[in-house]
Parts: structure tokens; C-alpha cells; sequence
């Protein structure tokens, strides 16, 4: 195949990675992202292990492994009475099984920008993109950029070129980042659930690169926590209109250890209300670009599998140019890599969700006394264990070894 010029809208995971695993492909390739200076939103996810492997291919794995915190458990009480509704262990995949990693999302970006930067990739900011025109990114003041041979939408779930915002989920989430205290699992994904309405949770995420210390520690290296409450879109006027102090009444009366975390929140701005929906598109690849990410598919995060999903659509697409030396056979086998996987884990997480975040008091039930028990039986453990890992549909296994680069 010839030396592709390839433009990425968007400087998020799925664009980042995409871009590094082309350069190192010999490819040109700019990115274009409408922020003056590039950067991450969020607080904390999940890496799994098939999202580490992406990282290890592109460079990246041991800077953010010397970030994040392992985790390797996920853990859920029920409460009032406290039965445990959620317990996941990686360890039930194996002795030697990996576990996933805990990372502050600004970590994660800021380890695939450096290694952008370090293959080749060209970075443009400012740009924000409105819509493709015959090979051209088109911008929203009128602009339009060089014609490419190949266009990346790494745009995300509100992406314009892939339809736009599609409708949210009833519930988001409130998200901050925290410095870590006593009291939680160091090493676990920690919930409190009061039906399914109500959800409350603690992530290690570790620490962010070059930030060993925060403005309230200053001089000591900081460990830091993801903190996160669900709440409906309904509520959330009310809640930005009701006193702060009420609201940590509320999630002091579900789990009472949170209160050093509760502790540094002061205003309602501290807290980020993030938005979530449920959507793939037909077909990842059309005569005006391909999508990679949450611009083809995205989900609720009870999976935790966004991130992930990314990194392994970009490995995908990278490996297909690599081996196909037909450029519209390689785009048909980057969808057909990634298609059954993500068709999976679609299903799953549009089946667990109602059962985490819902106003139903069945699915809550179901959750508590079938879905519970069910999951201690032989074999479910390991099961329950691969589905978080995101090895149900054997991705990697999918995408295939790799070949010799092209230059």
C-alpha cells in the first residue's frame, strides 16, 4: 500500500492511539482537535488487560503502568443490608492472570500525546470540525483543510460526523478526582447501591505524570481516588439548586467512610456531571471517514470498557492497513476485526445497566437475589472475570499478530 496521508479529528484515546500506530507505520498523519491546548475530561477509569496490550504495542504500557494503581477486584454492597451484589475478581481467571489498572484519565492522555509526538504526528489545535467534504476536514469557521487520502473520526459520542449527539441515558454521574484516603480497598473498584437508583463509588486511579504532589500536600507524593454519585439528567437542575451539604447527607447516610473524600468538596462546581448513551452506528466506514471509538460505539460505563474499546479499534485499524494491500479491503477488515466484539459488549452492557442505574425495583431485585447468587456459581466467577477483562469475543485474537510495518 502507498504512503497514506491520514487526518484524525480528535485528540481524545481512540485519536491519539490511532495516530501513534500509524506513524509507526510510516504513514503521514495530522491530528486536528478543536481545544487550543489539547486536553482530557473526566476523572478515573478502568484499563483492562486487552486495552494494556494495546498500550505495550504502541510503547506506552510501562509509563502508565508506573502511573495507575492495579486493581483487582471490583466490590459492591447492597445496603441497607449490606449483601454483596458485585464481586469480581481477576485472579478467578487464572493465577498469573492480569489485573486491570486504575489511571486518572489526564494520565492516560498525557502518556498517548507524548508518544504522538515522539513517532511523527502532526498536531494542529484550534480546529474545530463540523463535517468532511470530498477528503477535506471542514471546520466550523468556514475553513477547510488539505485533502487526505484517508479520514479518522475519533470525535466521540457526540461526534458531527457520525450524526451527532445521540439521546442520553436516564442516568450520568457525577465524577471527581480526589486525593486518596484511608479506609477503601487500594486495590478495588469499591460501589455502595441503594436500589438501583442510588450508586456510590471509589476508584484508585493513582497519580498523574509530573504531578507527584497536590496543592493540599505539597511536597508529598499524592495517590488519587476517582469519586463518583449517580444521578438522573432529571435531577440534576435540582441538584445544582439544592445546599452542597445536603447532598453529602445523602451519601454520607449510604456509605459513611466517604467522608474524607466528602470532605474535599466544597462547591458544586468541584463535581463533573458526565453523560452517557447507548448507540453503534451501522458501519464504521463510509466514502467520508472511518470511525474509531465511542464515535462508532458507545455505552453506559457499567462495563468500564470505553477506553479500551478505543485503544483496540485503533490497533485494528492500524493492523488492516499494515496487512492489506488494498486500501478499501483493509477499511472491510478493520470493521470485520472489531464487529463481533463490540456487538458483544454492546449486549452486555445494555443487559447490565438497568440492574446498577435504573428507577426499577425489579431489576434491583433480580440483581440482589438471582444475579448475585448466580454469579458464585462454578465457572461464573471466571465468566463474570473475562467479561470485565474484555476478553469475551477473544479481541486480540481477532485483530491478529503482527506483521512486518509498512514503510
Amino acid at each position: 500500500m502507498k504512503r497514506l496521508s491520514i487526518a484524525i479529528a480528535g485528540c481524545g484515546v481512540a485519536g491519539l492511539a490511532c495516530a501513534t500506530l500509524l506513524r509507526q507505520l510510516g504513514l503521514n498523519v495530522v491530528l486536528f482537535d478543536k481545544l487550543e491546548t489539547p486536553q482530557p475530561l473526566g476523572s478515573g477509569i478502568i484499563l483492562q488487560p486487552v486495552g494494556l496490550r494495546v498500550l505495550d504495542e504502541i510503547g506506552a504500557g510501562d509509563a502508565i503502568r508506573a502511573l495507575g494503581a492495579p486493581i483487582q477486584r471490583l466490590f459492591g454492597r447492597a445496603e441497607p443490608r449490606g449483601n454483596v451484589v458485585l464481586d469480581v475478581r481477576y485472579a478467578a481467571r487464572g493465577k498469573d492472570a492480569p489485573c486491570g489498572l486504575g489511571v486518572h484519565r489526564g494520565a492516560l492522555f498525557q502518556v498517548l500525546y507524548d508518544a504522538a509526538l515522539a513517532a511523527g504526528a502532526e498536531i494542529e489545535s484550534g480546529r474545530d470540525v463540523a463535517a468532511v467534504h470530498e477528503k477535506r476536514l471542514v471546520f466550523a469557521d468556514g475553513a477547510m483543510s488539505a485533502r487526505f487520502d484517508l479520514i479518522i473520526d475519533a470525535l466521540g459520542m457526540r461526534s458531527p460526523l457520525s450524526g451527532g449527539a445521540p439521546k442520553p441515558l436516564p442516568f450520568g454521574a457525577l465524577w471527581a478526582s480526589l486525593d486518596w484516603a484511608g479506609g477503601f480497598d487500594e486495590a478495588a473498584l469499591e460501589q455502595r447501591y441503594r436500589q438501583a437508583r442510588k450508586m456510590v463509588g471509589v476508584l484508585p486511579i493513582g497519580r498523574l505524570q509530573g504531578s507527584p504532589a497536590s496543592a493540599r500536600h505539597a511536597g508529598k507524593a499524592t495517590r488519587m481516588c476517582a469519586f463518583f454519585w449517580s444521578l438522573k439528567h432529571t435531577d440534576r437542575d435540582a441538584w445544582l439548586k439544592a445546599p452542597l451539604e445536603a447532598w453529602k447527607d445523602e451519601v454520607r447516610a449510604l456509605w459513611p467512610e466517604t467522608e474524607p473524600l466528602l470532605a474535599q468538596i466544597a462547591r458544586h462546581e468541584d463535581l463533573v456531571f458526565a453523560t452517557y448513551a447507548h448507540r453503534t452506528i451501522a458501519d464504521p466506514v463510509s466514502r467520508a471517514c472511518v470511525h474509531v471509538g465511542d464515535s462508532w460505539h458507545c455505552a453506559s460505563p457499567q462495563l468500564g470498557q470505553g477506553a479500551n474499546m478505543a485503544l483496540l479499534d485503533a490497533l485494528a485499524l492500524a493492523r488492516a492497513l499494515e496487512t492489506q494491500s488494498n486500501f478499501d479491503a483493509a477499511l472491510g477488515e478493520y470493521a470485520r476485526m472489531r464487529g463481533f466484539h463490540i456487538k458483544l459488549y454492546q449486549l452486555a452492557s445494555w443487559m447490565f445497566t438497568p440492574a446498577y442505574q435504573s428507577d426499577s425495583d425489579a431489576f434491583a431485585f433480580v440483581r440482589d437475589w438471582i444475579m448475585s447468587p448466580i454469579s458464585r456459581a462454578p465457572f461464573a466467577p471466571a465468566v463474570l472475570a473475562a467479561l470485565v477483562a474484555g476478553e469475551i469475543g477473544a479481541p486480540l485474537v481477532a485483530i491478529g499478530s503482527r506483521q512486518s510495518a509498512v514503510r
